[in-house]
């Protein structure tokens, strides 16, 4: 198997360290008071529908030293059709389509799903690290980060 070098178009964090440094701080602003095993499975699911190579080889990595099995790993992409996945995951894998997808918006079905699980201030946090992990994946597709990049 040869692999491809895919070049990177730019160091964001070099180019743009006001802009680096803020995005640091929303995402650990974001992350407060989520269950670290959930905010894993979160963060994949997104970076795994933008493609972005560099946020899925870290994410997953962080899983697997969190204890994540790899069974719900490799299932995380078809978790509607696994069992692997509690509810209230479930219910933020959805939220986490719909904020990602945005096709056409979050319906009340999905936000509902979601209130029946956290109440307002966790979903507030699940909201944001949604929306959060969605900067990451845009920021390092559109620069190339791919891992084994600083």
């Amino acid at each position: 198997m040869t692999t491809v070098q895919v070049p990177e178009r730019m160091n964001f964090a070099a180019v743009a360290p006001r802009v680096f440094k803020a995005v640091l701080a929303l995402d650990a602003a974001a992350r407060e008071g989520l269950d670290p095993a959930l905010l894993e499975l979160v963060q994949i699911r997104a970076s795994q529908i933008n493609t972005c190579a560099y946020c899925l080889d870290y994410h997953t990595r962080d899983a697997r030293k969190g204890g994540e099995s790899e069974e719900r790993l490799y299932q995380l992409s078809a978790w509607h059709e696994s069992s692997l996945y509690t509810a209230e995951e479930r219910a933020a894998l959805a939220l986490t389509e719909a904020v990602t997808l945005l096709p056409d918006g979050v319906s009340d079905e999905v936000y509902d799903q979601a209130r029946e699980h956290f109440d307002d201030e966790e979903l507030a946090q699940l909201i944001a690290l949604i929306f959060t992990v969605n900067v990451w994946n845009r920021m390092n597709v559109t620069t190339r980060k791919t891992p084994g990049t600083p």
